[in-house]
């Protein structure tokens, strides 16, 4: 289906809701909105896919062209996160709400679950994809899981294991995917997957499936509230994840300054 097909279909509120903010573009929805949304592209066919960006792909896309050009081309962005709520606050272009990957996940199963929509899971270490969507059915005895797949650890470099997973996605024929393999790969993966499988909406949602299945625990609930969920994943993981949030994400108070007149603006796509 070509961008304007799209559109027609989908209609034009979400037009007027995608704006600046730092260095990518978001739609401004709340988490309602963005579950009504993902059932509309469900719906149409049209092999679309969902990003959730948060502090660390703000700093990711400023640096990788790729990565760029997969947001520029996503058909959902959802703030995933407190802190960059607060920089659209800040940089007085609000962001209504958070709707991060994990929270959004067992809502729109719910919705697939109540629609009778087709889902399947990608990713994870072997077996938590199973465990994950063996809880979820326990939580939504309506869901329809057409199949969970964990590919061996550098699947990518590997044609036959790319492959597998190709065929893994024909045979499962899913009306929703989940993938969660971690940033970027799982954002890289499918945007050249697309071009050799169809999938009517993919959802990149990291660690949402290990949430689920409940192999990683995520942070209690008044820490999420307030903003402190990345403090609770390195504490429980201090070696793979300091240097990415004490470090390097810190590149995000340089980017602040950098587009802090660009806030708020339309995206040149979208009509008001």
């Amino acid at each position: 289906m070509q961008d304007a097909d799209l559109q027609e279909a989908l209609g034009t509120d979400l037009r007027k809701r995608r704006v600046k903010l730092l260095n990518t573009y978001v739609d401004n929805v709340t988490m309602k909105e963005a579950v009504a949304y993902i059932e509309r592209l469900a719906q149409t066919g049209c092999n679309a896919y969902v990003v959730t960006p948060n502090v660390d792909h703000i700093v990711r896309l400023e640096k990788d062209a790729c990565f760029r050009k997969i947001y520029s081309k996503a058909d959902l962005i959802l703030t995933d996160g407190k802190p960059l709520i607060w920089i659209s606050r800040w940089m007085k272009s609000p962001v209504k709400e958070k709707v991060s990957g994990a929270d959004l996940f067992p809502k729109v199963c719910a919705m697939a679950a109540e629609k009778g929509y087709r889902i399947a899971l990608l990713g994870a270490q072997s077996g938590v994809a199973a465990k994950a969507a063996e809880n979820l059915v326990r939580k939504y005895p309506d869901l329809r899981v057409a199949g969970t797949y964990s590919p061996p650890f550098g699947f990518e470099k590997d044609p036959k294991d790319v492959e597998k997973v190709y065929d893994f996605i024909r045979r499962t024929r899913p009306n929703i995917l989940f993938i969660g393999l971690g940033t970027p790969k799982q954002e890289k993966f499918f945007f050249e997957a697309r071009k050799k499988v169809r999938v009517p909406v993919v959802l990149h949602i990291g660690a949402a499936i290990d949430f689920e299945a409940g192999t990683v625990r995520r942070a209690p609930k008044w820490m999420q509230d307030a903003g402190l969920e990345w403090f609770y994943r390195v504490l429980k993981e201090p070696g793979r994840l300091f240097k990415r949030y004490f470090i390097d994400d810190m590149a995000v108070i340089k980017l602040c300054w950098k587009y802090r007149k660009k806030a708020g603006r339309k995206h040149p796509d979208r009509t008001v």
